[in-house]
């Protein structure tokens, strides 16, 4: 058992038999009445986020969660196999466990697969990726100087927007967050 005191973000939790990982916390320490700790956690199967606030001293359930580096081999249908860059094991992962990861993943990228008791919980991509932009309709020469985006799908199939002077073949950074744009890659 841990206090509110361990919370920090990446901190698996065990609330009502389900696992949940903390994305922020704050620890609020109000002018009148005890502290307390607001937190906002995600399911790790269901991927739902919701808001609890614990009071500060609070008895809190941890889980032990290991992180191992994978290396992504394909997609067969609706499971994605993996292979332990450590000892060249495969596991194969669904859909649901891989989320939004699968927007974002190439064929022989290094992941990071969150395990609990061996068992996948979810992947963790870094925080952004250099992806090529497969398609996008060229920018109308008016246009440029609006700041305006336009649609543009990168290799792994996902539509992203892009700045209006982007072409295709071009390199871009993604942010594996939000999926947003973050910069040309030359």
């Amino acid at each position: 058992m841990a206090s509110t005191a361990d919370i920090r973000n990446g901190v698996v939790l065990n609330m009502d038999g389900q696992l949940w990982t903390v994305i922020d916390f704050q620890h609020v320490k109000p002018g009148k009445g005890g502290a307390f700790v607001r937190t906002k956690v995600k399911n790790v199967m269901s991927g739902k986020v919701v808001d609890r606030t614990f009071n500060a001293g609070a008895k809190i359930e941890t889980e032990t969660v290991d992180r191992s580096e994978f290396q992504y081999l394909y997609a067969d249908g609706e499971l994605y196999v993996f292979m332990d860059v450590g000892n060249y094991d495969q596991i194969t992962l669904t859909a649901a466990q891989v989320g939004d990861a699968s927007n974002f993943m190439l064929e022989n990228q290094n992941v990071t697969i969150a395990l609990h008791n061996g068992d996948p919980l979810y992947v963790e991509l870094p925080a952004s990726v250099t992806l090529e932009i497969t398609y996008t309709e060229p920018g109308l020469q008016g246009d440029r100087s609006t700041g305006g985006t336009k649609p543009a799908t990168v290799e792994t199939g996902y539509q992203i927007q892009v700045p209006l002077f982007l072409e295709q073949g071009t390199k871009v950074k993604v942010d594996t967050r939000d999926g947003s744009y973050l910069g040309r890659v030359n």
